[in-house]
């Protein structure tokens, strides 16, 4: 029964989902229908808020932040202690039902660490599975890498704890209620007992979930062989290098630059402890990077290679932006925004026990439109944080139930999906069918845990 309704979805899902940058332009006329429908504003409107200030760019900045996360994570992963360890790894993966599962844990695992390191990392490591174990559904597996990704706003890397862990970032949304010292440490969100539960359950649980997946031999598609195909590497002689190259390969130029990241990243947790920023992530990321790359030469090169990923973010993103501008945009008469229609609808019927749990679902349908969690925290913010105030729900909670519905729903959304399919050498609609039974799982799971957590 089960194995038929996952055949089922991928069935639908590779005949009936478009490639990811349309997927997007579909999501912009129907925000752009709906704006016009529900929040009583002309066409014209519309396209200013798309296309206006707040609108097609509005987004530049947090997509350098993301790009970096993404850009980083990969660079690290390429790292040759990385890609050592991903063979070790592969190779005790004997078993197409061992390969799905092990994928499934290193994912959700390094995707909870820093999402842009995991999607890679997991991809990756699908290849090198796909390479040593027959049988195996190639499909499937790269699904199991993604469904990781689950996870990645209540990890280390999460946008919206990271954010709210900031002064200034909860007045900024909410001046009328939070005071601009105000903040939220990452012991309230992050590493709070709801949130480690909630995460664990699906760290541990999300194997077993894509090992019941594995279809049987009749539906298994295995993997093309030219898409496991790695460039030759290139061999390097010292006696023709130039003084030029000489540099670029300095182990003096490499020291220094380490230790003064190195001495920052020390002094910045002695300051600061687990209150990470985003920014601060990407610091730590890229001299993590430079340290396990050995020369600035090899880590400029892996740089390269990872942007290549980045691509699809880029041409997207402004699109996304173009979408929240529609969303957020509200009606000068009335003052009512499409994201106002979506959120209000839930907190009238919500009280203090379910409040959290109706929080999470809206976030989960506005990250259809708003992929980012950046975007998704401008776009309810403003709204639930003094929603849930004046209920008397704690703003930890309203944080986090935010941020778990912008990740949930990343599932059969294809905008993330795009770097492990860009290594992958497949679309969206090859995985999406198995990522649908990745988010009905989550699904109970952060939805049990909101509800069970407010009545503690």
């Amino acid at each position: 029964m089960f194995k038929r309704f996952t055949n089922g979805c991928v069935n639908v899902m590779s005949k009936y989902l478009p490639d990811a940058f349309i997927f997007a332009i579909v999501l912009t006329i129907i925000t752009f229908i709906g704006g016009i429908t529900l929040t009583g504003q002309s066409p014209f409107q519309m396209i200013l808020h798309w296309a206006g200030p707040k609108g097609f760019f509005g987004l530049l900045a947090f997509t350098m932040q993301m790009v970096l996360v993404l850009v980083l994570g990969s660079a690290m992963a390429q790292a040759p202690v990385f890609k050592r360890l991903l063979q070790k790894i592969a190779k005790a993966a004997k078993t197409p039902v061992r390969g799905i599962m092990i994928t499934a844990f290193v994912s959700v695992v390094a995707c909870w660490i820093n999402w842009g390191f995991g999607l890679v990392i997991g991809a990756l490591l699908a290849k090198e599975i796909a390479r040593e174990v027959k049988g195996v559904d190639y499909r499937l597996l790269i699904a199991s890498a993604y469904s990781g990704f689950v996870v990645w706003h209540a990890g280390i890397s999460g946008s919206i704890p990271l954010q709210v862990a900031n002064e200034g970032a909860l007045a900024a949304v909410a001046p009328e209620i939070f005071e601009k010292a105000f903040t939220i440490p990452t012991s309230q969100t992050i590493f709070s007992p709801m949130n480690l539960v909630i995460s664990g359950i699906i760290i541990f649980g999300l194997p077993f979930v894509c090992k019941a997946m594995i279809p049987d031999k009749e539906h298994t598609i295995e993997v093309d062989p030219v898409k496991l195909i790695e460039p030759e590497p290139v061999v390097e002689e010292p006696s023709k290098f130039t003084p030029a190259d000489k540099m670029e390969r300095s182990r003096i130029l490499w020291i220094i630059i380490l230790v003064m990241g190195f001495v920052y990243i020390i002094y910045n947790f002695t300051k600061v402890g687990l209150n990470l920023s985003l920014d601060f992530v990407n610091f730590i990321f890229m001299y993590v990077g430079i340290l396990l790359h050995g020369t600035l030469r090899r880590y400029i090169d892996a740089i390269n290679e990872a942007a290549k990923s980045a691509g699809g973010i880029i041409l997207q993103f402004p699109f996304y932006a173009g979408i929240m501008g529609m969303m957020t945009g509200a009606n000068p008469e009335t003052g009512v925004s499409l994201a106002g229609v979506i959120s209000n609808a839930f907190v009238s019927i919500s009280n203090q026990v379910t409040f959290p749990l109706f929080t999470f679902w809206s976030a989960g349908i506005v990250n259809f439109f708003v992929p980012s969690g950046g975007g998704q925290w401008a776009v309810q913010a403003p709204i639930m944080m003094p929603a849930g105030s004046a209920i008397g729900v704690d703003p930890a909670k309203t944080a986090m139930a935010i941020a778990w519905g912008d990740a949930w729903t990343n599932m059969i959304q294809p905008f993330w999906a795009l770097p492990a399919l860009s290594i992958a050498g497949l679309s969206a609609k090859d995985i999406m069918g198995y990522c649908v039974i990745t988010l009905l799982f989550s699904g109970i799971v952060i939805s049990a845990g909101f509800v069970i957590f407010a009545l503690i």
